[in-house]
């Protein structure tokens, strides 16, 4: 990213998801409302929901994230990424990853996407009573 600004970041999701998501990483983190911005695809026409997308994004580096890889938000997302390399599409996030961003937005994009990918597979896991994991303490 040039400029040393920091990337924008636009959680694009069905319903209400997006919402829910980004206060819970405000609570969290205490970032401010420019780090992170939700946006529905609720009651939008595709070329609706691209369009505010596109205006949210403005001219600063931009990470957009969604919550599937493919339907309406993500075909917004990467009709309004593609051919500007200021912006990128995350597919699959997740809160581990969207905290990841607010801390590290300021980081160059060849470094911040890898962290976020990883994050996001980080954050996954599996918890069943009797599983190999069932008895390791919470802090390991």
């Amino acid at each position: 990213m040039s400029e040393g600004r920091p990337a924008k970041g636009v959680l694009v999701a069905h319903g209400l998801m997006a919402q829910g998501m980004v206060d819970a990483v405000r609570r969290i983190a205490g970032v401010s409302q420019d780090a992170l911005t939700a946006l529905s695809n609720e009651g939008k026409a595709p070329q609706t929901l691209q369009e505010e997308l596109d205006t949210l994004l403005g001219d600063d580096p931009a990470v957009v994230f969604t919550d599937l890889g493919s339907g309406s938000c993500a075909l917004a997302a990467r009709v309004c990424c593609r051919s500007n390399p200021r912006r990128v599409v995350v597919f699959g996030a997740n809160l581990p990853m969207l905290l990841e961003f607010v801390f590290n937005r300021h980081r160059p994009f060849e470094e911040l996407i890898p962290r976020l990918l990883a994050k996001g597979r980080e954050g996954l896991g599996c918890y069943s009573e009797g599983s190999e994991d069932a008895h390791r303490p919470v802090s390991s």
